[in-house]
């Protein structure tokens, strides 16, 4: 499929490319138009903690699981001095919880003794913490304050390879491409509106293509 659509691609123009990835952004507000992070958090920290969880886990696995993570540690405050063996029972269900244990007590230090108890709303302060790539920064300046930003996750990766938005594998590459096609006004809709996408219809083993509003300007389409 890959090879295929790096030979439809290679074909069409820059600007047929950018008129269709319009298209695309408009047909998935449209079918998508209350589109939001599906991740439960009332404020940055909640979200960063909730992000960092979701590494390698659904969405609706980590709000299972962090009501009760969240009246124990409402604030990064609360859980300088824990320690892992008080923070793992709570993510116990989650995929690699020791590590993240361990990195939300160390991000929680930094955020208490570096940024005055607030969760940074640069990106170069939240990559610097424990647990933070750009994905997860990417969510958080988004989502907790506003800020343009495209995350890149397994979603919207797979989809903007099927729809011949982009031929890369790294994320960073990937986001690199969309955010061309895409005006930085659109990025957070861009992001909220694909993964969603994914989660409904165009799934990773069978993308139901027939009921897809993206088939007309999808190259990968099976209809």
């Amino acid at each position: 499929m890959v090879t295929e659509t790096k030979k439809r691609r290679g074909r069409e123009s820059a600007a047929a490319r950018q008129l269709r990835a319009a298209r695309i952004l408009d047909a998935l507000r449209q079918q998508w138009p209350d589109a939001r992070c599906e991740l439960d958090f009332t404020d940055p920290w909640q979200l960063l903690v909730a992000v960092v969880l979701s590494a390698q886990c659904t969405d609706v696995n980590v709000n299972k699981a962090t009501p009760a993570l969240f009246a124990r540690f409402p604030t990064p405050q609360s859980m300088v001095g824990a320690t892992a063996e008080e923070v793992e029972p709570f993510i116990r269900s989650l995929g690699l919880f020791r590590n993240k244990a361990r990195n939300l007590i160390v991000t929680a230090n930094a955020i208490t003794t570096q940024h005055g108890g607030l969760v940074p709303s640069s990106r170069e302060a939240l990559e610097a913490l424990a647990g933070v790539g750009r994905k997860t920064a990417n969510v958080v300046l988004s989502n907790a304050f506003g800020v343009p930003a495209l995350a890149v996750d397994t979603h919207v990766g797979r989809l903007a390879r099927r729809l011949g938005l982009t031929v890369q594998e790294d994320p960073d590459k990937v986001e690199q491409d969309l955010c061309a096609l895409w005006p930085e006004s659109q990025w957070i809709a861009a992001h909220h509106t694909v993964i969603i996408h994914g989660r409904r219809v165009c799934h990773a083993r069978t993308p139901d293509c027939g009921k897809c509003v993206l088939a007309p300007d999808c190259p990968s389409s099976l209809v």
